[in-house]
């Protein structure tokens, strides 16, 4: 019931979209003090025997989780790069590549001020790496601060996505990355297309990665029912499955279905 609260608000009154996703995503940080789930997308599943990134054991019961941002993360360079995401949630993603992917430095922003907080106080040992607070649509951050911009299932909360395509534009450097993967419904795929055809931006890859996706979903879907029915009060459990995307839930069908799929893209800054 709480969940088709959230769908129909956002729909009839877009400008509300984003101030309801900071109260959502407020609850979903404060549970993660409990549960010490430092992800929160849906992952990512190589198909065809493709190889998978060698990972620490200390990192491997997150694989899933991680390999949407290994995914993300080698379609543009960001080694020695000094690299931003937009939308750290619990900064796992941005630990993750700081460790693995060499940035120069790395930088998570999150518009919920408990996440950031979470994300501090759980990664403080990445010395590479930092957490602020801002909004995506507003960067508090100069014009051509950074070599890479990273977005991980993030943008489906803003409530402009144009806005934040200028914006994530704005700070790169003239040749810089933007790598971005996001869900989207069948009918909001060509106003994506439009908010990402700026002419500061050259698409360098595109993909849809839907078939991955789903099938993370289907191998972390026990993991995801025991943290919630742990974790998550009884009245907000029903919300919590269909936001985390488990099995028979909205997303998850609209996956299958094929009204809904998850996007990957990738554009270079043009040189001036």
């Amino acid at each position: 019931m709480l969940a088709k609260i959230f769908i129909s608000i956002v729909r009839l009154f877009p400008d509300l979209k984003k101030a309801m996703w900071k109260w959502w995503y407020q609850r979903l940080a404060h549970r993660g003090h409990d549960t010490g789930w430092t992800f929160m997308n849906y992952g990512y599943t190589p198909l065809n025997g493709t190889s998978q990134i060698e990972l620490k054991k200390e990192d491997e019961s997150n694989r899933l989780f991680i390999q949407l941002y290994h995914y993300a993360a080698t379609q543009i360079p960001i080694r020695r790069k000094h690299t931003l995401e937009i939308g750290s949630g619990r900064g796992g993603g941005a630990s993750f590549l700081a460790r693995y992917h060499n940035p120069s430095h790395m930088t998570g922003l999150d518009y919920s001020t408990k996440a950031v907080k979470l994300s501090i106080n759980l990664h403080k040992e990445v010395p590479n790496l930092q957490f602020v607070q801002g909004d995506a649509e507003s960067l508090p951050f100069d014009d051509k601060s950074f070599d890479a911009v990273i977005n991980v299932e993030s943008s489906h909360c803003y409530g402009d996505m144009a806005a934040f395509v200028k914006e994530a534009s704005r700070v790169l450097k003239p040749g810089g990355y933007l790598s971005w993967v996001d869900l989207r419904g069948e009918e909001m795929v060509s106003n994506t297309e439009s908010a990402f055809n700026i002419p500061e931006l050259n698409c360098i890859y595109e993909e849809t990665i839907t078939p991955q996706v789903l099938q993370a979903l289907d191998n972390i879907h026990e993991r995801k029912i025991e943290m919630i029915d742990l974790h998550v009060p009884k009245f907000l459990q029903p919300a919590f499955r269909d936001y985390s995307g488990v099995r028979n839930s909205k997303i998850y069908n609209a996956f299958k279905d094929g009204s809904a799929v998850y996007l990957a893209k990738g554009y270079q800054k043009i040189p001036t």
